[in-house]
């Protein structure tokens, strides 16, 4: 029996429910992305409960560094650890590679780079990065790969997915060998393998064509949103999304604004996460259904309404713009709290919105209206 059920379609994009041993995930999804198992600026999970939030992501190097994945098991697996019985994704420390670009050092057997913390050198392998991402229990692991620079020269490109493609099959051994253990927490935590290629049509096809042999629960296409444009992102997706199983979850990694998810789902993608959102309200940026708004703006020093008129997110629903300008310029921490809040609450009402629109027929309707607004920022408007 599939996890992955397709409940209805409109084009290529499609409205489904992936079953986990951690519960059902609806898709099209936003995981909210908690890298060190928290979301920076002092949201916790019982917030992400009241936030639309489905599925919670970590990342393995982060938490191979600190606290490490030993603490981690012996406080029972993440989902304890943090207090979400939710599903959690790990992404495999695989971006590491090609964020501390400078300080790595790539061999057949694996990647040795250098701490950003205080510089100790760590070794990581496909088989290292199943043992760690065991150890944290999330519901869903991530395959070790190498994601190059989207503009790296062909002939690397094309070593790199091979690369990658041999990785996989370690990954797929040793993973089935560690839900085997006894001592392994969730013996039913899935594998989904990453597609890579660049910006290069024929490599990423190919390399899709490669790893779909693995049969995995899902699919990621990785190494874009990394220095790209748009289009080239939207032409890769164009590209592989033929050749990508139909029967299961398509994941674009690290994407996006909310125009971006829009094109993506479009184009049949029915996994997402981005810092973003998560980010971007740190520095007073928030989306609203108008467009952004900064609210360090003078402007807003008398405003009394919420941040986005028409969200009903508990901060909207209680704070005004004119307060939280005042927390940012204060340097208060409830600034960013508030904002971040009410950014999550944004992206996954947004999936919420899309997932009912696919269910009705209108999707096609709806991105167009949202496309042209989503993306003006208060001066544009």
């Amino acid at each position: 029996m599939s996890r992955f059920k397709i409940l209805k379609t409109e084009g290529k994009a499609r409205r489904g429910v992936f079953s986990t041993v951690h519960g059902d995930i609806q898709t099209p999804v936003f995981m909210n992305v908690g890298t060190s198992a928290a979301i920076k600026g002092g949201v916790s999970t019982f917030d992400l409960e009241n936030l639309k939030c489905q599925v919670e992501l970590s990342n393995t190097y982060h938490l191979h560094v600190r606290p490490g994945e030993d603490v981690v098991y012996q406080m029972g697996g993440i989902h304890k650890f943090f207090n979400w019985n939710k599903p959690v994704l790990t992404d495999s420390g695989g971006f590491q590679v090609y964020s501390l670009a400078k300080l790595r050092n790539i061999t057949e057997d694996g990647v040795t780079f250098q701490s950003h913390m205080d510089g100790a050198k760590i070794y990581m392998s496909p088989e290292v990065s199943m043992q760690i991402q065991s150890k944290l229990a999330s519901t869903i692991a991530m395959a070790f790969d190498e994601c190059a620079t989207s503009t790296s020269e062909y002939s690397y490109m094309k070593n790199s997915c091979e690369r990658t493609t041999r990785w996989l099959g370690r990954c797929v051994d040793e993973m089935k060998r560690l839900n085997s253990l006894d001592e392994t927490i969730n013996k039913e935590q899935l594998l989904f393998g990453i597609n890579q290629g660049g910006i290069y049509p024929d490599l990423r096809i190919e390399h899709m064509k490669r790893i779909r042999e693995f049969d995995l629960p899902g699919f990621a296409i990785g190494g874009l949103a990394v220095g790209e444009t748009a289009v080239d992102m939207y032409s890769t997706i164009d590209a592989v999304e033929p050749y990508m199983p139909a029967d299961k979850p398509r994941y674009l990694m690290g994407v996006g604004t909310p125009v971006n998810i829009l094109e993506a789902v479009d184009r049949g993608v029915d996994f997402f996460d981005c810092v973003m959102p998560s980010r971007n309200a740190r520095h007073g940026n928030c989306f609203t259904a108008a467009g952004i708004v900064n609210l360090n703006n003078k402007k807003y020093i008398l405003d009394e309404n919420p941040i986005d008129p028409k969200c009903d997110c508990p901060v909207c629903k209680r704070y005004s713009r004119s307060y939280i300008r005042h927390l940012f310029k204060a340097r208060e921490l409830l600034a960013m709290r508030l904002c971040v809040m009410h950014n999550l609450y944004f992206y996954n009402n947004l999936m919420e919105q899309i997932r009912t629109h696919l269910e009705n027929g209108t999707f096609a309707q709806f991105k167009k209206e949202q496309v042209e607004i989503l993306c003006l920022r208060e001066y544009e408007r």
